[in-house]
């Protein structure tokens, strides 16, 4: 059945880095986008990039432009989220979606704290 499953949440501290992964089972990964959404503590669900299929083109929340970069290998089947010069704001659970023509899944969620 189809999964995506989520790593590389942890604990960092302000200005540090991580780097998330969605890797699919169960779909042809290629044909679908992929979507990271973020939920903080009290706050609604925020889209946070986005990369799209086949071309691979981008687009990033105002929040997170210029620090976070989304990428895939189709090869793998799994896209990725680079997080640097994370801010406490940062903070939240993370979710990734692969979404295609008449189809979505979703990921568990990773947690993703930003402290010191």
């Amino acid at each position: 059945q189809v999964q995506l499953v989520e790593s590389g949440g942890g604990l960092v501290q302000p200005g540090g880095s991580l780097r998330l992964s969605c890797t699919a089972y169960g779909i042809a990964f290629s044909t679908y986008g992929v979507t990271w959404y973020r939920q903080g503590p009290g706050k609604e669900r925020e889209l946070v990039a986005t990369i799209r299929r086949i071309d691979g083109t981008t687009d990033y929340a105002t929040s997170v432009k210029g620090r976070f970069t989304i990428s895939r290998d189709n090869a793998r089947s799994t896209a990725h989220l680079q997080m640097n010069s994370l801010k406490p704001e940062d903070t939240a659970v993370y979710y990734c979606k692969a979404y295609g023509v008449r189809d979505a899944y979703w990921g568990q969620g990773t947690q993703v704290t930003v402290s010191s």
